[in-house]
Parts: C-alpha cells; sequence; structure tokens
C-alpha cells in the first residue's frame, strides 16, 4: 500500500472497506496527523536496524512509518480483526506482527537496544509501562498516553501528580514530555488529551524492598509519611529510629519526600532488619 494512512479521508475508507468500526473497549483511537506520526518516530529513534517495538499497531500507521525509516518493528495486536488490515497496509515491509494480548508477552526475551514506540491503548497504559520498566533489554519507550499519565511519570517530588509511577520511573531511569497532542488528532477522538512522553532506561535493578517501601509510602501519598508506613504494618519503635537516620520526621507528606531519601530510609529499615512486608 503506496498511499499516506494519515488522511481523515483514508482512515475512513479503510475503515469501510474492511467493515470495522474501532472499539472502545480496547482503547481504539486511530492516529491521523502526519506532522504528529513522524515527531513520535524521530523522538523513539526509530532508524534504520533499530529494533522497535509496537504496541497496538491498530491500523498500521506508526508501524509504517516506522518500518520505512528501516527499524525492525515488531508490533503487538490483540484484535483480530485488523489481520486483513495489517496484511494489506504492511505488506513488503520489516515487520512481524505478534498476535495476543500485549498484558501476556514475554518482554524479558527481548534483544538489547529494543525500543518502545506505540500509541498505547490507555486502558492498560500503566501496566505496559512497568512492564517496560522491567525488561532488560528495552532502553527507551516513547509512548502516546492520556497527559495525566504523562504529567505523572515525568512528576518529581513535591510537583502535582507525584506518586508511585513517578517514583518507580525515577529508580529506572528518566523521563520527559515531548508534546502534547489535541483530540483531533485521532480518529475517533479520545475523551481526554494526549501527549507523547519520552522514558529512557538505565539499566538498574532496583532492591525489591526499595520498590516494595515506595509503594507503601505513596499508596496515599497526600498522607503523612509515618501514618502510610504504619498502616502498611511497620512497628512504630523501628520506624522512628529509621526515620530519624534519614533525616525525617515522619510527618512530611510522601508525594514531598525526595527519592534520595525514601532510599536512605529503606537503608536504615534493612539495618535494623525491618520486614518491608505489611503484617497479616
Amino acid at each position: 500500500m503506496d498511499a499516506p494512512l494519515y488522511s481523515p479521508r483514508t482512515v475512513r475508507e479503510l475503515l469501510d472497506r474492511h467493515q470495522l468500526r474501532p472499539t472502545k473497549s480496547l482503547g481504539q483511537n486511530f492516529l491521523i496527523d502526519g506532522n504528529i506520526l513522524r515527531l513520535i518516530a524521530e523522538a523513539g529513534g526509530a532508524e534504520a536496524g533499530v529494533n522497535v517495538l509496537e504496541v497496538g499497531p491498530g491500523l498500521g500507521v506508526l508501524t509504517r512509518e516506522m518500518a520505512q525509516r528501516g527499524a525492525h518493528v515488531t508490533a503487538l495486536e490483540k484484535d483480530e480483526r485488523l489481520r486483513p488490515v495489517l496484511e494489506e497496509t504492511l505488506a513488503g515491509l520489516d515487520v512481524t506482527v505478534v498476535w495476543g494480548d500485549a498484558l501476556n508477552y514475554d518482554y524479558s526475551a527481548l534483544p538489547p537496544g529494543t525500543r518502545v514506540v506505540a500509541n498505547l491503548p490507555y486502558y492498560i497504559s500503566t501496566a505496559l509501562l512497568t512492564r517496560f520498566m522491567r525488561a532488560p533489554g528495552i532502553v527507551s519507550a516513547t509512548v502516546l498516553v492520556q497527559r495525566e499519565v504523562a504529567e505523572r511519570l515525568s512528576a518529581q517530588p513535591g510537583q502535582d501528580g507525584y506518586g508511585y509511577l513517578s517514583a518507580l520511573v525515577s529508580l529506572h531511569g528518566s523521563a520527559r514530555l515531548v508534546r502534547d497532542v489535541p483530540k483531533g488528532a485521532f480518529i475517533p477522538a479520545p475523551d481526554v488529551t494526549s501527549s507523547v512522553v519520552r522514558l529512557d532506561f538505565s539499566g538498574a535493578v532496583p532492591e525489591p524492598g526499595l520498590v516494595q517501601l515506595l509503594e507503601q509510602a505513596l499508596h496515599h501519598r497526600r498522607k503523612t509519611l509515618r501514618n502510610n508506613l504504619r498502616m502498611a504494618g511497620l512497628d512504630p519503635e523501628r520506624l522512628d529510629p529509621a526515620l530519624q537516620a534519614a533525616g525525617l520526621n515522619g510527618q512530611e507528606r510522601a508525594e514531598d519526600v525526595p527519592l534520595a531519601q525514601m532510599t536512605a530510609l529503606y537503608m536504615a529499615l534493612s539495618a535494623g532488619r525491618v520486614s518491608m512486608e505489611p503484617k497479616r
């Protein structure tokens, strides 16, 4: 297929020809803005010789753009109705389509240097992003997500939106907002504004206990750190000295505590052999 896929008319004709309608439950909003399309591919580093993983190729619009740049693209698609569409739109390109649920895919098997570039299904974007962070072969993820999620990914302590997901990103690397994307860039238009965000992963493997501590501390991020950890089952007689050792009094709101102090708290708790496991 030689015609560009990112015009509203072409997308509608393709959908009509295959008697398809976007499925809201699968988060299907197809990108129709050529400028945004190229920006995502460029920001994600989809270039010659690079292994790219795409989740939710849809009609193959972004997939084609990346493959035509010379990237080796593996695309994960759940909706079997799109099989004849992708056979048409991706014909002759270096693309491997894997059919199945992206939540069940083995990301640990990806080759080193893999870059994720995708318009993620919004309803599973957070679950997918946590999987990307933990996959040793993935070095970056440039994704189109809800603006609220993008802000959470890039937020720092003390900023609106900072929480467990933000801290998890900082443990694994960094995130930056690339640009917002208006609703009119999609068919059908989503109910929310979207943003392109790029995450770069350092390859660090955080201590499981630290990850668990952050999850407990930021579960109710606007509550005080001490209350959150007490609710998680930590003994005050051991918790309070550890807070003091980390330069904290426990009355700070969890969302305001820098990651370095959270790490210091974890080290102090570990030195005192305080289990992060909640009481049962």
